[in-house]
């Protein structure tokens, strides 16, 4: 039953990706447009979600450390969505989702080391072994390849994900998800509205549909997401969690004609097997 919350979270979350990628390739649609629009689209449909559970959102949460947590959350939230999705908008959806996994490895070793509960032996090394399949696929000739436009991504991720995971979970302790989700987006939106929306005044009524479809799906996983944050802890979630950019990967090479390339599928594959072996194990 744990397995549920973060496997429907990555298959929600691939779809909305893989629906990402064909939204920037539309004329006039740029990273900046997307995250302008996306936000409050995000926000709308938090808050329907909110209305129908009815989560407790008292002012306790609003006071002292959890105030200064929740605070930190969103200045980092709007770094990675700016960061990421300029990423995304220059390169291939494999090349992007390869290092979504990578940055697992910082956050198994951050997790385990910050919050005993974190401490489970099988669960820490199949996450590490899933996560150096990814280096494996990305060296060649002594060094790590990958696009220019995409370092920036990299390095934020490599360095700042366990933060934003400790984060997370930290606030979880006390927030429910769907109120957690609700101020993250009003406070991400109340700050980057005024700065990016004359990139959103000339969206088609085309990309404007998509925008609205790939936003409630990614609404949706990230409070599964989260609840699975909330049951089983960061590690597992993020194992189970990372057949989500197999998925985008697959999607692709199928939808979208990017170049299968034999050793990033082998690290996948071993991803994967991490996965299943978890299960069982």
């Amino acid at each position: 039953m744990n397995s549920i919350f973060p496997i429907v979270a990555a298959v929600l979350q691939a779809s909305s990706f893989t629906l990402d990628k064909v939204i920037l390739s539309i004329r006039n649609v740029t990273y900046k447009t997307y995250i302008g629009a996306s936000y409050p689209l995000i926000f709308v449909v938090t808050l329907l979600i909110f209305f129908i559970i009815r989560p407790p959102l008292p002012e306790s949460l609003f006071t002292g450390r959890l105030l200064g947590l929740l605070l930190l959350s969103v200045v980092l939230q709007i770094g990675t969505n700016l960061i990421f999705y300029r990423a995304l908008d220059h390169d291939d959806l494999g090349e992007i989702q390869t290092i979504e996994l990578l940055r697992n490895f910082p956050i198994i070793i951050g997790s385990s080391l910050a919050f005993p509960d974190e401490r489970k032996t099988s669960v820490v090394l199949l996450a590490l072994i899933a996560s150096l399949a990814i280096v494996w696929s990305h060296w060649e000739r002594h060094h790590f390849k990958f696009a220019r436009r995409t370092k920036p991504f990299l390095i934020w991720s490599l360095s700042l994900a366990p933060l934003s995971a400790g984060i997370s979970k930290l606030l979880l302790q006390s927030w429910h998800p769907v109120s957690l989700e609700l101020v993250r987006a009003g406070l991400v939106s109340v700050i980057l509205c005024p700065l990016l929306l004359s990139k959103t005044r000339n969206v088609s009524l085309k990309a404007l549909g998509l925008l609205v479809l790939t936003n409630v799906l990614t609404t949706i996983a990230w409070i599964l997401f989260y609840f699975s944050y909330q049951r089983t802890g960061i590690i597992y979630t993020t194992l189970l969690f990372s057949i989500q950019p197999l998925l985008v990967y697959g999607a692709g090479i199928v939808l979208l004609k990017e170049e299968l390339q034999p050793k990033r599928l082998a690290a996948f594959a071993i991803v994967l097997a991490s996965i299943v072996i978890a299960q069982v194990w």
